[in-house]
């Protein structure tokens, strides 16, 4: 047994896919971003705003790390593999998957999520007119660390039902 790491931008659906996909397999399922809010009293906006994005990413990394142990599926936040040598080590310690999406299909889920009230610390002030360009901008300057991944989905082409059914067939076959 090992841990699947899910990579992906925000709103790629790394949350949704991977718990459907830990309930499908009788697996475990974590989204670090839980462990932060959990771990910090504070949910990841709040946390943002008043430590800022240094204090973050070393707290993710601190959680990360002790998920060593962890067997099941770990949804990680689409930073996390571009801080520290989180990448590699996710390499060396299970299996990494990037849920890869396009800018305007981001874009669309993201709008929409907003839409819903759903608070994003890095979009906060980032206003909707700008929203495609930033996330472009973000997936420019991840690519490389998401390009390591050993096995990708394009969810963007695929329904929720088969994003979960690749998955779950992939870590089959592991």
């Amino acid at each position: 047994m090992k841990t699947w790491y899910l990579w992906g931008y925000m709103g790629s659906g790394k949350s949704t896919v991977g718990r459907a996909a830990a309930k499908s397999l009788g697996l475990e399922f974590r989204d670090l971003d839980h462990l932060i809010a959990g771990e910090s009293g504070m949910n990841i906006s709040d946390f943002m705003a008043t430590r800022g994005e240094l204090a973050f990413r070393k707290l993710e990394r601190q959680l990360l790390l002790e998920q060593h142990n962890f067997e099941g599926i770990l949804s990680c936040g689409g930073g996390t593999p571009c801080y520290y040598d989180n990448a590699q080590w996710m390499r060396e310690h299970g299996e990494t998957v990037y849920l890869s999406a396009s800018v305007s299909w981001l874009h669309q889920r993201l709008v929409a999520s907003r839409a819903r009230g759903t608070k994003r610390p890095l979009l906060a002030n980032v206003a909707d007119e700008n929203l495609a360009e930033f996330i472009a901008k973000h997936l420019f300057e991840r690519r490389d660390f998401y390009a390591t991944a050993r096995y990708q989905i394009a969810v963007d082409k695929l329904s929720n039902e088969h994003a979960v059914s690749q998955l779950t067939a992939y870590i089959q076959t592991k």
